[in-house]
């Protein structure tokens, strides 16, 4: 089914309820924003609601956390880059609220407090149920259309992003479109081959999305890096020595070592791993072949061989998701895998970073403009290139049928 889209609505002379994903990394004691990249991508969709009242809906962490803090920072933020007026209230819907929104006028923004201090936003729900909740019902009575923009949190059926879809006319924002539409194409219309590289640290996820693309036809070749490439190790019956092995442990990953052992019977041309990786010994940086790591010695990186080889794979690849760093990239001797498979992954004719750390260091690297997308839902995308369907896109979509 399809969602509606800002082409389909005439915002102007209406309050617009907008939900923005702006959960950024802040510093915990000062609550100084470190980081306003998802503040960036969304100014188009402000823009163009700027013939309306937009009430900001967005949320920063998650009760229980360090940085889950009041917004009033980024209100300030976002007036800064949007270079106008952003009136922030510390409240979500109460009189306070619904007095500021009732005198706003054509061209005002407002941010409301951060929505996860109410309790309901932080549960999981249906859609149905979703809408039943208060904070639902009266966010809603507040404005007049609901735009979601929160692709990073489209992952989550939480009410503000899968209750309000189904309490009023609501469709996506321009980011929103602009994710779906694109990381689609990786399904659809991908020149091909097409190289999944996933890395990192989750496991079960990657697993799920080389699952996906291997067994529908959808990529050609997956490369697997970081803990993701040390379980598929441990699946070819390879020794990555004791302390990868207690970390696989300790993430609870075990259990995806014989996963990846069934997928790699079945696909096991289309899989590649490091043949060699990088340890740490007497404090310099060692490499040993895959099979062959001493009992005491972590992974920490592929090998220089193995780098050179798996960026040559990707460098044929016309189509290139990067999805999870090759090793420790935050120790200088143990980036060179994740940079030098970015620079190759960089190359490709359509090529997309799927959020999260990856593209900090593309942007660190001064490569990310040469990638054709970079995602700003690290969770969202991961699960999006699963093939399953987003609750906040499904609920779009349900929304365009019941209120067009």
């Amino acid at each position: 089914m399809p969602i509606g889209t800002l082409k389909d609505i005439r915002p102007e002379n209406k309050t617009v309820l907008l939900r923005l994903d702006l959960n950024s990394p802040i510093d915990p004691t000062t609550h100084h924003i470190l980081d306003d990249k998802r503040f960036r991508e969304h100014i188009p969709t402000i823009q163009a609601l700027s013939g309306s009242r937009v009430v900001i809906v967005t949320h920063q962490s998650r009760p229980g956390k360090k940085d889950f803090t009041t917004l009033e920072g980024h209100a300030e933020r976002l007036e800064v880059l949007l270079q106008r007026k952003v009136r922030y209230i510390d409240d979500i819907f109460g009189q306070c609220a619904r007095d500021a929104v009732r005198k706003m006028k054509n061209g005002d923004v407002l941010m409301l407090e951060n929505v996860r201090f109410n309790a309901e936003e932080n549960l999981t729900l249906k859609p149905e149920e979703a809408s039943k909740t208060h904070l639902v019902r009266r966010l809603s009575q507040m404005a007049d259309i609901f735009v979601n923009d929160a692709f990073g949190t489209s992952h989550r059926s939480q009410p503000t992003m899968v209750g309000l879809p189904m309490a009023m006319r609501s469709v996506a924002g321009l980011l929103m479109e602009k994710e779906i539409t694109t990381l689609s194409k990786v399904f659809e219309n991908a020149p091909g081959p097409v190289c999944m590289v996933l890395g990192g640290t989750k496991v079960d996820d990657s697993l799920s999305v080389a699952e996906h693309v291997l067994r529908n036809g959808i990529a050609d070749l997956v490369i697997v890096t970081g803990v993701v490439g040390n379980v598929f190790l441990l699946a070819a019956g390879l020794d990555i020595g004791k302390g990868s092995c207690q970390l696989v442990k300790q993430l609870g990953y075990e259990k995806e070592v014989e996963r990846a052992r069934v997928l790699l019977e079945s696909c096991k041309e289309r899989i590649l791993y490091p043949a060699s990786v990088a340890v740490k010994e007497g404090g310099r940086r060692v490499e040993y072949p895959a099979g062959s790591v001493p009992e005491d010695a972590m992974v920490l990186d592929a090998g220089m061989d193995a780098i050179s080889y798996l960026a040559e794979k990707i460098r044929s690849c016309r189509t290139v998701v990067f999805n999870g760093p090759a090793g420790v990239f935050e120790d200088a001797d143990y980036a060179t895998g994740t940079h030098e498979l970015l620079r190759a992954a960089s190359k490709a004719e359509f090529s997309i970073i799927g959020g999260g750390h990856t593209a900090a260091v593309a942007e660190k690297m001064g490569i990310d403009r040469d990638f054709s997308h970079i995602s700003t839902g690290g969770g969202a995308c991961i699960e999006f290139l699963t093939g399953k369907k987003l609750p906040a896109v499904e609920a779009l979509e349900r929304s365009h049928a019941q209120f067009g």
